[in-house]
């Protein structure tokens, strides 16, 4: 967004949220209530650190043109003085409810997690009501990132957890509610025999989420220690999902293999909500990396650091998750541009907002396309593989994520914003994304010989 100290950044995402200044991190509480789409995140106002931890606060009537409120909670009590950590938001009898993690560090520096909640009749004041349940046992501190939703069948409210076993083994939680208030623990979410079944465990789950996509149970988390396999799991953390099925309230993983979300190098913490057409949408934080590359990021120096991804609409086809652009995006397209897919071109378009969406007439053949002198996507017929690389801006090294596909190549969508490269391959089959930081000149190129156009269009920023 083209404001705050974002405005005048060398780095600047035009149409992504960013902050107004200081670190955004997860998004929470995504809500449409009585009409108006809230983004609520995780912000730190006082630097670019992960610390004192408020819920930032946007409104949109659209998903394109934004507002920005006073943060919606800040860290003012005994159980969530030290940080107001992610959670979710759900609407009922009028009221917007928000569930989050309080963070507590005490004199003696141990640390408390607290699960609370707050409410608001009108979506821009909130009242905190306080913990909600005491801290499970057998779990460590780390239980968060609360996620609520409603089962029509069984007339009953549900809430799960992210969290850590004593032992430091990764897993989800859950408790159920008829009225949001009153809670009743229901143990983990999983059976011991299912979590055997899966390929990896990890230490710590963070952000869980379930969404129904036609009539598929998804199973949304963030894992922590899974180990990198050829190509796969190479992010510092990851975001992946599980197909499950649910039996009152009994859980059961359909197939064990984690699948991540994105191929890129940043994503995280997603999460999902419906928009006003009931579409599942998700965003999700472009910013997961270890704190070296972090704090070494070039934001820093102008006061800010990170975004979330555009909104994708998820639908679940042939077995697998898919994620696409959400279409309230075309609204942001201006002038538009057309080309062969024949021969190599290149364009130095004004500003590095751009869409660009190329289809082949046949299964794509070898290419490459350039964004600015330091990112390229190239892509090898032989073995179907997308190869995106970019220079680290901490090592000074190029680096390089691995799309395998299992079937052609054939529709490849691109949103280049200043800083940040979101890829969605095949109607979104695979998705990655990136930023990149690159002070050349504004350049897009492309050398191939296929058959197909691609349609560029530069997109307006958000003031």
């Amino acid at each position: 967004m083209l404001d705050g100290v974002v405005k005048s950044s060398k780095y600047a995402s035009s149409y992504h949220i960013t902050p107004l200044e200081g670190l955004l991190n997860d998004p929470n509480g995504l809500i449409c209530f009585k009409g108006i789409y809230h983004v609520f995140y995780q912000w730190n106002a006082t630097g670019t650190t992960h610390e004192n931890k408020s819920w930032g606060h946007l409104i949109s009537k659209d998903l394109v043109n934004w507002e920005r409120l006073a943060p919606a909670l800040v860290p003012s009590e005994y159980y969530d003085k030290n940080g107001v950590y992610s959670g979710t938001a759900v609407e009922k009898d009028n009221l917007l409810y928000l569930f989050y993690t309080g963070n507590v560090i005490n004199e003696d520096g141990s640390k408390v997690s607290y699960q609370c909640y707050a409410t608001s009749e009108d979506g821009i004041v909130f009242e905190k009501h306080g913990p909600m349940f005491e801290h499970p046992p057998g779990y460590t501190r780390h239980v968060r990132d609360p996620k609520v939703w409603f089962e029509e069948e069984e007339q009953l409210w549900y809430l799960i957890l992210g969290a850590q076993t004593e032992d430091e083994m990764g897993t989800a939680i859950y408790y159920t509610s008829r009225d949001l208030k009153e809670w009743t623990f229901g143990g983990e979410m999983f059976s011991p025999e299912e979590l055997a079944k899966l390929s990896q465990r990890g230490f710590m789950w963070e952000c869980p989420d379930i969404v129904t996509l036609n009539n598929q149970r998804v199973f949304i988390y963030s894992p922590q220690g899974i180990e990198a396999q050829s190509n796969r799991y190479l992010n510092i953390y990851q975001s992946a999902y599980l197909t499950i099925k649910k039996n009152q309230q009994t859980f059961m993983i359909e197939h064990p293999e984690i699948v991540e979300l994105d191929h890129g190098f940043e994503f995280y913490a997603p999460q999902t909500f419906v928009d006003k057409n009931g579409n599942q949408l998700m965003f999700a934080w472009m910013g997961v990396m270890p704190p070296e590359v972090e704090q070494t990021q070039p934001t820093i120096a102008e006061g800010w650091v990170h975004q979330l991804t555009i909104p994708r609409v998820l639908t679940f086809e042939n077995g697998k998750l898919y994620q696409r652009p959400a279409q309230q995006l075309s609204t942001l397209r201006q002038s538009k541009q057309v080309f062969s897919i024949e021969n190599k071109w290149e364009i130095k378009p004004k500003s590095m907002a751009l869409e660009v969406d190329a289809i082949f007439e046949e299964a794509s053949g070898d290419f490459e396309w350039k964004i600015k002198e330091s990112t390229q996507i190239t892509y090898q017929q032989k073995n179907k593989r997308l190869v995106i690389s970019r220079l680290n801006w901490f090592t000074k090294l190029p680096e390089q994520r691995i799309i395998e596909l299992e079937d052609d190549l054939k529709v490849l969508r691109l949103f280049i914003d200043g800083s940040s490269l979101e890829v969605f391959v095949n109607e979104g089959e695979a998705v990655a994304s990136l930023r990149y930081f690159d002070n050349s000149n504004n350049r897009l190129s492309y050398h191939g010989t296929n058959q197909g156009q691609v349609t560029i269009y530069e997109l307006k920023g958000e003031k």
